[in-house]
């Protein structure tokens, strides 16, 4: 069913019928963000009412737009396409982009390269681009005429939205826990320094420090599995009273877990062990991994949707994070 016989269902049809703002039909919609239950009800039914088909591809081929939403990840080498939390993010945008007629590609941009994005702006195919680990000097390097069109998971700009885990809190959430369960050596492995997303644990690790009169332990990371075993040595080498090590990936924590044990130190007894992300693979382990929430798929639905939806995204949508408490901490 359409609203007229020369045109199909709009959003603000379905927000119409079923009574409710623009923006609640499109959460309820899209799947991400507060609707009460009535709502989504309301919109529910106002869907399969009009027959409403979210269709942005059919709305660019008319105005002679890209049918191609592309996923753009900065990183120091092409390798970056292999990370599962890049395949994650594909993966949640195909969700959205697949029903719609958009495809999604995956593209690499070089660090340190200004004009990395020059060659998505002269495509005509693409419709929209979600930028991946970005950073300040990639915001101002996006073009004039892919304004409007480009999307951040990380950090944003006036002109670029932002969707991201709030892992200050997640992170504040981890270290409180670590406090609480008696611990007071706690060091840190932290995530690159180039990235500025990871900048904020750092920040809320020092603030916890100083608030409790602790020292700072602060270890350099990658997010890499290898770089926290060879972490795990240098921290007990460095301090060996250390009774704690919170590295703020998942993957950093798990190659903690085995530096550790390279040592002879006993997970949590010696020193307890926390990451961040809740991969699949952390609650598996032995022992099982303490970390906090990343509702990565989450994040990316949102970040998908606002582009499909043509519309102005908040300057900045940060979602929760929560503790995950298990053995290892």
């Amino acid at each position: 069913m359409t609203t007229a016989a020369h045109r199909p269902a709009t959003l603000e049809d379905v927000a119409r019928v079923a009574g409710v703002s623009r923006s609640t039909a499109s959460r309820v919609i899209a799947g991400t963000g507060f609707a009460s239950p009535a709502a989504r009800e309301l919109v529910t039914a106002a869907v399969d009412q009009l027959g409403y088909v979210p269709n942005p591809a059919a709305r660019a081929l008319v105005r002679g737009g890209g049918v191609r939403l592309v996923v753009a990840v900065l990183g120091t080498s092409a390798a970056v396409l292999d990370d599962p939390y890049v395949h994650q993010v594909v993966g949640s945008a195909a969700r959205v982009c697949t029903p719609a007629g958009v495809g999604v590609a995956l593209h690499w941009l070089p660090f340190g390269d200004p004009r990395s994005l020059d060659q998505l702006d002269g495509d005509r195919s693409v419709c929209g681009v979600i930028l991946v680990n970005t950073t300040e000097e990639l915001l101002e390097a996006v073009p004039r005429s892919l304004r409007g069109r480009v999307v951040s998971i990380g950090v944003g700009s006036a002109t670029v939205p932002s969707f991201d885990v709030d892992n200050a809190a997640g992170s504040e959430a981890v270290l409180r826990h670590l406090y609480a369960s008696g611990r007071r050596r706690i060091a840190m492995v932290t995530g690159p320094r180039w990235l500025p997303c990871a900048q904020r644990p750092v920040q809320t690790y020092r603030r916890l420090m100083a608030e409790a009169g602790l020292p700072e332990r602060i270890l350099p990371g990658d997010f890499r599995a290898a770089r926290g075993r060879t972490a795990a040595g240098e921290a007990l080498r460095r301090w060996p009273d250390i009774d704690a090590i919170y590295a703020i990936s998942d993957d950093t924590a798990l190659g903690v877990i085995a530096g550790l044990r390279d040592a002879g130190a006993r997970v949590p007894g010696d020193v307890a062990v926390a990451g961040f992300d809740d991969i699949p693979l952390a609650g598996m382990t032995a022992p099982a991994l303490t970390t906090a929430s990343h509702p990565v798929g989450r994040i990316a639905v949102a970040a998908a949707t606002a582009l499909l939806d043509g519309r102005p995204a908040a300057p900045v949508t940060l979602f929760p994070s929560a503790l995950v408490a298990r053995a290892s901490a």
